[in-house]
């Protein structure tokens, strides 16, 4: 590689949105340079779930079959309160399942990513330089200039644009100065990964298991195969040092198991965090994935919210890269990435810190008085409360004027032809119609999209069916993130729908 090279898209940290952020530009056909500190995959697993959205991402990318070996369906979660009573029970969608793949499931984290970069490896226009580091950043208004050290040498690598997927501690985020806003939340945990033998298995509960408990609240996720995982709260006084050697981790476990079960795989003691950037882009440099945004593991949606930040960057980098929107238009779509990214970011936030009050209430008496509250409001039966009811819509960016519930909202993946929807429709803007509505008149559309006409044949699980009778519209204008810029309540409506998307990007929706 020479100095001379210019590419369109610099990646700073090659984690799962780095990975997946070079995946999709590079299919794109951008030319794109990723440098990472670490000379190979990061063999401890740190996240360990997923969701449905983001496995619609992997589709797109083409690593599914590749990293389905190493996932399995999430468990119910069940919560349990002071006096080891079920308080709460959190489940998944029933099927038939909206995005075509199972709404939660946990994975291990190493073989997934080298799946990921495996399909990164195909694609001729990406450069991927591993055991490098970045070393400075600057700017002007043509591009990015990184120096990046490699063998005790320094050289420049020249982009157009740059993102930053270099996580927490980010370096390209402090040279630029940005500020991280504290959301309110700062608590020690201890995170243990145990590959747990078959004496040991028949010794745990076969669900995942939230204890609420004042004196020491903790949770236990049932991972793939034979991985086990536990979050411990560290409690005042004790040194998170000292908790996270083998001797105090396995008295912390002696609930539930003993060195005979099973294999430490790791253990690590972490400040749960809330945080949010103040900017996410700064001129030509956007942040993405932990270098944006921290929050607690509640949920289990942190490597979720990385990939859904580069799945949201990538098409409107590409988009603006490849001539498709242009002047104070590309600049208004780049901008809608941080809008809509640290909204979304801070209510999921907000959502995971409620979620997260419940599990770590350390008062015995203010417990009880949860228990009571949340038995109440079930009228005493506990309920299920899928876990994709607690994910929030887009509320802002680019996004129709027309208020609806279902703008900003996920589209389904129904089935069309027999096959996915966007294996048959792309992953450009699609303007998709119920089965009664007739297709507008192309001459009413400024620019070539996709637009997906219902069938007789298709949509057999009434996934897409049941959408348009649940928002009362008859069709809906689906972004390349496959988040609904707007519906149409009416055949009259669907030219104004997409004369106004094409009005916000001067002309383009392809």
């Amino acid at each position: 590689m020479s100095n001379s090279d210019i590419f369109d898209v610099a990646i700073v940290g090659y984690g799962p949105a780095g990975q997946v952020a070079a995946g999709l530009l590079g299919q794109r056909g951008l030319k794109v340079y990723v440098c990472e500190r670490l000379p190979d995959v990061y063999e401890i697993p740190r996240a360990i779930s997923l969701d449905h959205e983001i496995m619609r991402v992997f589709q797109q990318l083409g690593v599914v079959q590749a990293i389905e070996p190493y996932t399995e369906p999430f468990t119910n979660s069940e919560y349990f309160g002071v006096d080891g009573q079920l308080i709460r029970r959190m489940t998944m969608v029933a099927p038939p399942y909206p995005q075509g793949y199972t709404p939660s499931v946990v994975f291990t984290q190493p073989p997934v990513e080298r799946a990921l970069r495996a399909r990164v490896a195909q694609l001729p226009n990406v450069t991927v330089e591993l055991g490098v580091e970045m070393r400075g950043l600057a700017q002007d208004g043509q591009g990015v200039s990184l120096q990046i050290e490699a063998q005790g040498q320094l050289r420049t690598v020249r982009a157009r644009y740059a993102i930053a997927c270099d996580g927490g501690s980010s370096g390209v985020r402090t040279q630029l100065g940005i500020e991280m806003l504290d959301l309110d939340f700062d608590e020690p945990w201890l995170v243990v990964d145990v590959l747990v033998n078959a004496q040991g298995l028949a010794r745990l509960p076969k669900v995942s298991v939230q204890y609420c408990e004042p004196e020491r609240p903790c949770t236990l996720v049932i991972g793939p195969k034979n991985h086990r995982r536990w979050e411990i709260s560290i409690l005042p006084g004790e040194d998170p040092k000292e908790v996270a050697t083998p001797e105090h981790t396995w008295k912390l476990l002696s609930r539930w198991l003993s060195p005979e079960d099973g294999q430490l795989w790791r253990q690590a003691s972490y400040r749960f965090h809330a945080l949010v950037a103040r900017q996410w882009r700064q001129g030509r440099v956007f942040l993405a994935g932990d270098a944006a945004h921290m929050q607690p593991p509640f949920l289990g949606q942190g490597m979720c919210q990385g990939i859904r930040d580069v799945g949201n960057l990538s098409w409107k980098l590409a988009a603006v890269l490849q001539g498709e929107v242009g002047g104070q238009h590309a600049q208004a779509l780049l901008d809608s990435y941080g809008a809509e990214r640290q909204a979304h970011v801070r209510e999921l936030t907000s959502r995971i810190k409620a979620v997260g009050a419940v599990i770590c209430e350390r008062d015995p008496a203010k417990a009880r008085e949860r228990d009571a509250r949340l038995l109440q409001e079930c009228g005493g039966t506990v309920r299920d409360t899928p876990r994709q009811d607690i994910l929030p819509r887009l509320e802002c960016g680019l996004l129709s004027a027309q208020p609806s519930a279902a703008r900003g909202s996920l589209f389904p993946q129904p089935l069309l032809q027999g096959q996915r929807m966007d294996e048959v429709a792309g992953h450009g803007w699609r303007l998709v119609l119920a089965q009664d509505v007739d297709a507008p008149n192309a001459a009413l559309l400024a620019s070539p999209m996709t637009v997906v006409q219902l069938g007789g044949q298709d949509d057999p699980e009434g996934v897409a069916t049941g959408w348009f009778r649940r928002f009362e519209c008859v069709a809906a204008l689906v972004r390349p993130d496959n988040y609904v810029f707007g519906i149409a309540r009416s055949a009259a409506e669907v030219a104004v729908l997409m004369q106004e998307a094409q009005a916000a990007l001067g002309g383009a929706t392809n």
